[in-house]
């Protein structure tokens, strides 16, 4: 739908209207009323959004279409106009150059203006109007989507086998939980994304031999989002047989809530409420179950929304279902392609194998598919077909794409941007969270919340798809939260189709590229994915179409060219985000970089080690993340002109002194990792971080470590800090850090004669990574003292005696232990009651180290024996054997 396009032009004009208001004087009234026509033509547009078969309407498409480009349009207009302001000298500005440009953006608004005016005209002469007040009211063709789907939801008394593996862990689960006897009544929820299979298990536990007797009555209502509180009210009644309470359609309704809730007041019932949206609903319902009827009775639901099961009983834990094993969804693939056969022919096997990777352990996909192969011929060139547009099959049967839509509609317009950009990112890609945080930022995707920062926004976006099961967690930092996330493919699928429509996003393969094969031209980012084992060249004119249009762009894999060439066409003025972290080839990046006035984002490859950065970088005055890689190249004096700089990340290895970078007028930076030590701390440019919430430093004296600490006393938002001191320096003895009450993560490389006692250490540290320490033996002692320790970090020499001693109550939270390079570790003794919380341990590179004497509790779950046999002193790796511990669940030993 256009809605997306048109809900983010009114907000980009929006936010335009009230922090450019300088630089729009003269053109904000014509600004505020082209934003004002697209609201009306967004509210419009939310109408249409539930007309029945709107998207096989020829005409309503081309309408649409209209629409969304008339929202580009206008968006275009103003953000030139801004540009060139912007770029302008103030005095030659004034003068000349600013009526030329008042007068061209009046010229465009008034043409986008007469455009509307067209368009909705249109909407009558179309019959658009008549067509979606004939949908409200049940017209013709009003079979919605959702009716659909209720009928593939009813709840038959059988359960439908060809569409269900039996997940007994998740079976057992749920009905422990459903048999319980607690006296108040409890609310089982069953969370996950569409297609997971969550109606289908409700069903089966529904209908269970188990639970047969346990009930006095029962009920199963689909409620969906169309939600009718009435409705539901007069099916529950209906299925668990309330005595006649009159005509529904004339009861109150609550009076039906009075008389249910009398009738359950006896008796031990189970009621299920399938496919729950809204916290709203429960709240409507609540009070019909009644929580001190008889002990055992439930409310079970299902949700692809964690936050709505959490509403309705914190005290229980909500269950995700896991996607099915390759296994299991070959069974259920086989089921249903295969009706009849107890095995995949030879011929098609392979091929089955594939298809059902794609499908990624999601249950509704391979039912769907196969459904749809069981209708095809039993042929190896058949079953390849398919293989080869099994993304299209899949997001184009009804069923499928019903289901996935269903989410996605229901996101409020920021979160549709949010998870359509989640497309742009390769194939079962991990993907960074802070990395993609700052690009929403940059984009522009985000709402003001309050008094948050964009980051805690961004932040709340993030695990606001989290709970709606749109998007999977991957991994976890130490200190438990997101890290890395990833996209189920066929959500990912789904997202780029969408895309497409939408021209939000256009995604180029490494074929493509080569063959120039364009985008299209209207695709506001673009992202291009070579093949990760080739080197791709870049045909020098494949961007220029899209150039006008272009928000960002985006390198996946390796791009080999010979100069960023598309940097020195001005049709490029737009552009806010430029990622060439994985490009290759080029050793200069040009002067004209300075004419991409509106980056917001810029990183720099991380492959290429020696490549040049102009000082015309420094023109990018509106750039809000830099991310330089490893620079050999000294950086130009110009970073304090970027005075809206918020992350700057980088790895300064350049010759010392060939550059003091002056950096005293960030005062927005947050972050700041790794950058040398220099003068830039003397003459203020630490103490003016006034928000900074990361920090890493290197290469400091002695001396210039106590500066830095005194300095950083009065960051108030500082939460994690990296230091190092040269070669020949030593960590103070003292350092204050007892002062850093936010400070969650702290990393010392290089040597500490005598290491601080627990007390001096920041209260609530978290996380401590030592490099390089050369620790006192009796260090490890101050070290277990800690009482909020996570993750401990022993690294490069930190330790360097035969002996180490956890001592029994030490380390009473820590959960993740790496011990790295400790070259002279042989003897590690854990006594009894020492890191019971122990989850993780890696041991890297520890030639020397036996076995541990004891390694007692019970909550291990990996440990990872990494070393390196070298031939000259005759080291061995340690043969260490899972029977060894009694806490290993799972062991696994490397050798190189």
């Amino acid at each position: 739908m256009a809605e997306l396009a048109v809900a983010t032009a009114v907000e980009k004009l929006t936010n335009l209207i009230i922090q450019e208001a300088i630089l729009l004087d003269g053109v904000g009234e014509k600004v505020e009323q082209i934003r004002n026509e697209l609201r009306w033509m967004q509210s419009f547009l939310k109408d249409a959004d539930h007309a029945a078969e709107q998207d096989r309407n020829e005409r309503f498409r081309n309408w649409v279409s209209q629409i969304r480009e008339v929202a580009f349009d206008a968006e275009d207009v103003v953000e030139t106009y801004l540009r060139e302001a912007a770029a302008a000298s103030q005095s030659l500005w004034k003068k000349v150059v600013m009526p030329i440009h008042v007068h061209k953006v009046k010229r465009g608004i008034e043409k986008i203006q007469t455009r509307i005016d067209h368009i909705s005209k249109q909407k009558d002469s179309f019959g658009i109007a008549s067509m979606i007040a004939s949908s409200r009211e049940g017209g013709e063709g009003s079979i919605s989507t959702n009716e659909r789907l209720r009928w593939w939801r009813q709840p038959l008394p059988h359960i439908e086998e060809d569409d269900l593996v039996d997940l007994v862990q998740d079976t057992e689960a749920l009905l422990t939980q459903l048999s319980s006897m607690e006296p108040r009544r409890r609310v089982v929820s069953i969370v996950g994304m569409g297609g997971l299979g969550k109606t289908t298990l409700a069903k089966k536990l529904y209908n269970h031999i188990e639970l047969r007797h346990q009930f006095n009555c029962k009920a199963f209502v689909y409620v969906s989002q169309e939600y009718r509180r009435r409705e539901t009210l007069r099916r529950i009644i209906k299925d668990v047989n309330v005595p006649y309470i009159g005509d529904s359609e004339e009861v109150d309704e609550e009076e039906m809530v009075k008389q249910l809730y009398e009738f359950l007041r006896g008796r031990k019932y189970l009621v299920v409420l399938d496919d729950v949206w809204e916290k709203e609903v429960w709240d409507s319902l609540e009070a019909a179950f009644p929580t001190s009827g008889m002990a055992g009775s439930k409310v079970m639901l299902t949700t692809r929304n964690r936050e709505v099961a959490l509403h309705a009983d914190a005290r229980s834990t909500p269950h995700e279902p896991r996607m099915l094993t390759e296994d299991e969804s070959l069974e259920l693939f086989r089921k249903k392609a295969l009706s009849g056969m107890d095995h995949f022919p030879s011929d098609l096997e392979n091929q089955g194998r594939e298809m059902v990777t794609k499908c990624g352990g999601l249950p509704l996909a391979l039912v769907v598919l196969g459904g749809l192969l069981s209708r095809k011929m039993k042929t190896r060139e058949e079953w390849e077909h398919v293989l080869q547009n099994i993304s299209w099959h899949l997001i184009d049967q009804d069923r499928v794409s019903a289901i996935l839509a269903l989410s996605y509609k229901d996101l409020p317009f920021y979160l549709k941007s949010c998870f359509l950009h989640l497309g742009l990112f390769p194939e079962d890609f991990s993907i960074p969270k802070t990395q993609l945080m700052r690009l929403w930022v940059a984009e522009g995707f985000l709402p003001q919340q309050g008094e948050d920062t964009t980051e805690g926004v961004a932040e709340n976006c993030l695990n606001e798809l989290i709970n709606r099961c749109m998007i999977q967690v991957r991994t976890l930092t130490s200190l438990g939260r997101v890290k890395t996330i990833s996209i189920h493919d066929l959500l990912r699928d789904f997202s780029l189709s969408v895309s497409r429509d939408e021209n939000f996003l256009g995604i180029c393969t490494g074929r493509e590229v080569e063959s120039s094969v364009s985008p299209s031209s209207k695709s506001r980012r673009i992202a291009l994915h070579s093949n990760p084992t080739e080197h791709t060249v870049l045909p020098s004119p494949f961007l220029n179409p899209c150039a006008p249009h272009l928000r960002s762009l985006h390198f996946f894999n390796r791009f080999l060219y010979p100069e960023v060439y598309f940097i020195k066409n001005k049709d490029f003025k737009l552009l806010k985000v430029l990622d060439l972290k994985d490009t290759i080839g080029f050793m200069r990046l040009p002067s004209t970089i300075g004419i991409l006035i509106q980056l917001r984002y810029l990183g720099l490859s991380q492959i290429l080690k020696t490549y040049y950065i102009p000082a015309s970088i420094g023109n990018l005055k509106n750039l809000e993340t830099l991310n330089l890689g490893s620079s050999y190249s000294p950086i130009p004096n110009v970073i304090w002109k970027m005075k809206r700089l918020r992350h700057m990340l980088l790895r300064d290895v350049s010759k010392p002194n060939r550059v003091n970078l002056r950096l005293d007028t960030l005062s927005h930076l947050q972050t700041l990792k790794t950058i040398r030590a220099g003068r830039w701390i003397e003459d203020g440019g630490l103490a003016n971080m006034i928000s900074l919430r990361r920090l890493g430093i290197e290469r400091l004296s002695q001396e210039k470590v106590n500066l830095v600490i005194s300095i950083l006393r009065r960051m108030c938002y500082l939460q994690s800090l990296s230091l190092e001191v040269m070669n020949n320096e030593t960590f103070p003895t003292s350092m204050g850090l007892s002062h850093f009450q936010h400070l969650h993560k702290l990393c010392l490389k290089g040597k500490i004669e005598k290491l601080p006692d627990a007390c001096e250490f920041p209260p609530n540290l978290v996380k401590l990574s030592l490099i390089g320490s050369e620790l006192q033996k009796d260090s490890i002692v101050q070290l277990e003292r800690l009482p909020y320790l996570k993750m401990l970090v022993l690294g490069n020499q930190s330790y360097k005696w035969r002996e180490l001693v956890s001592s029994s109550e030490g380390f009473p939270q820590l959960q993740v232990l790496h011990l790295v390079s400790l070259m002279e570790l042989e003897e590690w003794t854990v006594e009894e009651n020492a890191m019971m919380k122990l989850k993780h341990l890696k041991i890297e590179d520890c030639p020397r180290l036996k076995n541990p004497e004891r390694l007692v509790s019970n909550t291990v779950t990996i440990l990872q024996v990494v070393t390196r046999y070298d031939p000259l002193k005759g080291r061995r790796s340690p043969e260490w054997t899972k029977a060894s511990s009694n806490r290993l669940d799972c062991f696994k030993c490397f050798q190189d």
